[in-house]
């Protein structure tokens, strides 16, 4: 986690927020958030290296011919106005990184026609092309390669000092090899951001699945029940949450070894999730104990449910090793928020002395406190 968990996040520097704003937070996407930092610390340094070009030319230390000067100083004006809506709009960042790369392609253009006296305004695109590759992707930037071979085969010729045919062949080529390179590296990095993705994906599935049943863990069972029961809150609707505890689970692994016993928890677990909505979540939160939360679910529709699930694992009768059949039943506690009880807390601790109630009356019973 970015953030210790229970503490409030940590404020950033002022030249951060001042930097990048203070809604980047809300990309949930980490390529995209990575994007839009990189979009802005192009802008800045765009607007940055022609600011301080401009000044040199105004002091008279590298003079700059007027119709390129003007382009360079409105390239500033720009890049420093798609910087500040980019602040205000970061889930708007591949539509301003195109414009601000249109907005390069044209002063690249302005260097080569209005500035011969550069011979090295041709590496302005070679310069371009790593951020393209990165910000637009594969396609974009072949597209981007292939336009800049324009530019630089038409425009040079219309400039007073034009390179030579072998200046150009020779930077062509150069150009190629280094949308090649690129091309290889960004298709490698995104493989690698998607192997990444995919495997964080499946690290966080099984940190809160329970291995041998596949529901939901102890500690993902509370997590996705509090986020559960605060939208029902919202809402004004009711809860309710069962306790699921099998009987004499002890004697089964006792007489019957636990390879037995695992096999009838993952019978009553594919069970209790086939006789629930998809709606409801569902856990093993003990050796042999569930829970359900069942939304928008009022008393009289859990009990009913619970007794179905009672019958339904009596009736289950699941065999072990050897074809022998083993009966099963289930003791199941009852609470919901249509009884007064209030926080999700409350339900869970009324709910499971609601299930010991059932024990203690003589198993294989549904019981609710009210």
């Amino acid at each position: 986690m970015a953030e210790t968990e229970g503490l409030p996040p940590k404020p950033r520097p002022l030249l951060t927020r001042l930097i990048f704003g203070a809604r980047q937070a809300r990309l949930g996407d980490e390529l995209l958030a990575f994007k839009f930092r990189f979009l802005v610390a192009l802008m800045l340094a765009g607007a940055s290296a022609n600011a301080l070009l401009a000044l040199g030319s105004h002091s008279g230390h590298n003079v700059i011919a007027p119709t390129h000067l003007r382009v360079m100083e409105a390239f500033v004006v720009v890049a420093l106005l798609l910087w500040w809506v980019l602040r205000l709009c970061p889930q708007r960042t591949q539509t301003l990184a195109w414009i601000f790369e249109a907005l390069c392609l044209l002063e690249f253009a302005s260097a080569m026609v209005f500035v011969p006296d550069d011979e090295l305004r041709l590496l302005w695109y070679y310069i371009n092309l790593p951020g393209v590759f990165i910000m637009l992707g594969l396609r974009a930037g072949w597209a981007i390669s292939a336009l800049s071979l324009v530019c630089i085969w038409t425009l040079a010729s219309l400039s007073g000092a034009p390179y030579s045919t072998h200046a150009v062949a020779t930077g062509s080529t150069a150009l190629l090899a280094l949308a090649l390179t690129l091309h290889v590296l960004v298709a490698r990095a995104l493989s690698f951001h998607r192997r990444m993705q995919a495997a964080s994906g499946d690290l966080e599935r099984l940190a809160s699945l329970d291995p041998l049943t596949g529901l939901l863990n102890a500690r993902a069972f509370r997590v996705q029940s509090e986020a559960c029961a605060a939208s029902m809150q919202r809402s004004g609707l009711d809860y309710a949450v069962l306790f699921i505890d099998l009987d004499h689970f002890k004697s089964i692994n006792d007489h019957h070894g636990h390879a037995a016993g695992d096999e009838v928890l993952r019978a009553v677990a594919e069970l209790l999730r086939a006789r629930l909505r998809r709606s409801d979540l569902l856990g093993r939160i003990g050796g042999e104990e569930f829970a359900a939360l069942l939304p928008d679910t009022g008393a009289a529709g859990a009990l009913q449910l619970a007794e179905a699930l009672r019958q339904a694992v009596q009736a289950l009768r699941p065999a072990i090793e050897g074809g022998q059949r083993i009966e099963v039943t289930a003791s199941i506690g009852v609470e919901t928020t249509t009884s007064g009880t209030g926080t999700l807390d409350a339900l869970i601790r009324r709910a499971d002395s609601a299930m010991y109630a059932a024990k203690q009356a003589g198993r294989n019973r549904v019981t609710a406190l009210d």
